[in-house]
């Protein structure tokens, strides 16, 4: 997910966006552990947009 993506949505979305992806990446991480992932780098992508939307979550927390 793209920062323009997560920035264009309201924070109660961003909330609950948030809980899909960190359960998303539990599934990716426990399936990898399990047999490997055709492409592990899903992992990494996954964790960064988790961190976007921390990030942008902090971002209207600051300025509010």
């Amino acid at each position: 997910m793209k920062q323009q993506v997560v920035a264009e949505l309201s924070t109660a979305e961003l909330k609950e966006r948030l809980v899909e992806e960190q359960q998303h990446l539990t599934k990716l991480v426990l399936n990898h552990a399990i047999s490997p992932i055709e492409n592990p780098n899903k992992i990494t992508e996954q964790r960064r947009t988790i961190a976007r939307i921390h990030t942008e979550l902090r971002k209207r927390e600051i300025n509010a």
